[in-house]
């Protein structure tokens, strides 16, 4: 007799190759085509695939006729939000490779209109003008209308929030390699960014007076430095800290990207002091203890909203905050993670073993030191040595190692930051996200973050970009449209070490 779980898989294993075989067949032709009928089987009354969509997306009315066609019921936006939800993950992906591919952009009468526009040239002006009006509404997809129009409806906007994060998702996996889903993304993205725009946001000071549910949310989303109990959100949330949300009223009660701000008598070196230390928890503001603001924390708790500007506004809203609540503040500083340079290390170190360079990232003496500490060979196996330190976290515990590879890991950390780029911009996300914004990559601080996550992400490292107010504008242009980095004396002084060691 089989039992009940073993039933429940083999069920399971069969309606998953299933799914994928009627997926496969129907993503098959060269061109994408999923023309043929590609159903989903019923589900509570539910009909497939392809019939709903001929139902609930519209034609494009005629040109003529553009803006005196009346819009579809509000129960055909309804009708399509409730059948994409009831769909599993897989049917997901082949309902939306069809909606773009069958419901997008006529590229018959786009090629016909390009055609008579190129044949109007040398009519009058009023004439082109008409043509290409035409061509611009006809490169209009079809299903944009249906987009629109579940906008209009309760929870419109929040489904297409996350139906465009389910897009993204099959995109960065790659489960569908189709322009028309980059295209339908980019339509998404388009509509987003105007519903989202700045001024249609509202700024939000949360509070430990702020509803619970709103708390809740806060404590969820925080992806800098993971909330750990009530009594530490209400500490972030209380004396010399500010948190504040932009939300949209199309989604209440949802904050859609979150900073938290430390008041601090002058720029902080360290996240300790700002997460760990409960000692101000019930005292009253010192207006003269607040010189600085700390941007120590930033989370976009949207993915469907990812590539929508909303945390560079958030954060020039917030500068404006501050210093109407206090006018005499002038330093705004961010105190940041450094995501990836420990990752970056390892396969510098392993690039470095490899071409046999490894004498050119730390001097004689560093080597000399790591050798003495680790009880290695010099060469390779030293450079083994250091690469098994950097992978755990065992030479924090050594006042030794940590004196002898602060400045190699800082020297290397600026590099990272400053010298390592994509497409001429700063590699590390962080980094780019303040240098667009206009901050100068200002100080790194050794021993920053010693929680396992810090050290493990960063060595520990992590790194101010501060804002000041009236360089903003020109250093965003200078590295938005020349790719310049602005920097402090010493992480310049830092790269310049690095420089000199690598033979770069």
């Amino acid at each position: 007799m089989i039992s009940h779980p073993v039933i429940y898989v083999l069920r399971n294993s069969v309606r998953c190759w299933r799914h994928r075989a009627v997926l496969k067949a129907a993503l098959k032709a060269s061109d994408f085509s999923v023309r043929r009928c590609y159903s989903t089987p019923v589900r509570g009354g539910v009909t497939g695939m392809e019939e709903i969509l001929a139902r609930v997306v519209a034609p494009l009315p005629t040109y003529e006729t553009r803006d005196k066609s009346p819009p579809p019921p509000e129960s055909s936006s309804v009708e399509f939000m409730h059948f994409y939800r009831g769909l599993e993950k897989e049917d997901k992906l082949g309902f939306l490779a069809k909606l773009s591919q069958d419901f997008g952009v006529d590229h018959k009468s786009v090629t016909e209109l390009a055609g008579k526009l190129l044949d109007t040239q040398l009519r009058d002006l009023a004439t082109i003008l008409q043509v290409e009006d035409r061509l611009r509404y006809n490169l209009t997809p079809r299903y944009r209308q249906l987009l629109n129009h579940i906008s209009r409806v309760e929870g419109g906007v929040k489904f297409l929030v996350d139906l465009r994060a389910d897009v993204l998702e099959i995109i960065s996996s790659k489960a569908i390699e189709s322009p028309h889903i980059r295209d339908l993304n980019g339509t998404l993205k388009s509509l987003l960014s105007e519903w989202f725009s700045v001024g249609l946001l509202r700024l939000e000071r949360i509070t430990w007076q702020s509803p619970c549910e709103i708390l809740q949310k806060i404590s969820q989303y925080e992806a800098v430095h993971p909330v750990r109990n009530w009594t530490d959100l209400k500490r972030r949330v209380g004396p010399y800290r500010r948190c504040y949300a932009f939300t949209h009223a199309a989604m209440p009660g949802e904050p859609l990207v979150v900073l938290h701000v430390a008041l601090t008598e002058d720029i902080s070196d360290n996240i300790q002091s700002i997460v760990r230390e409960f000692g101000t928890l019930d005292v009253e503001e010192d207006v003269n203890k607040i010189n600085a603001a700390i941007f120590y924390s930033i989370s976009s708790t949207q993915a469907g909203l990812q590539g929508v500007e909303l945390g560079n506004y958030l954060i020039k809203r917030v500068v404006r905050e501050l210093q109407s609540e206090f006018p005499h503040m002038a330093q705004f500083s961010s105190l940041s993670p450094i995501p990836g340079f420990s990752s970056w290390l390892q396969g510098l170190l392993s690039q470095y073993r490899k071409e046999g360079r490894g004498s050119d990232l730390l001097s004689e003496q560093e080597w000399g030191e790591v050798e003495q500490a680790t009880d290695s060979a010099p060469g390779t196996p030293a450079i083994d040595a250091l690469r098994k330190l950097i992978s755990t976290s065992e030479w924090m515990r050594s006042e030794r190692l940590t004196r002898v590879l602060e400045p190699v890991l800082m020297r290397l950390c600026a590099w990272y930051l400053y010298g390592e780029k994509r497409r001429g911009y700063a590699l590390n996300p962080v980094a780019n996200f303040h240098l667009q914004n206009g901050a100068i990559m200002w100080r790194l601080n050794w021993h920053a973050d010693t929680s396992p996550r810090g050290v493990a992400n960063s060595c520990g490292i992590m790194v101010n970009y501060r804002y000041f107010l009236n360089e903003t504008s020109t250093n965003s242009a200078l590295y938005l449209q020349n790719k310049v980095i602005t920097a402090s004396e010493q992480v310049l002084g830092l790269v310049s070490q690095f420089q000199k060691n690598s033979k770069l």
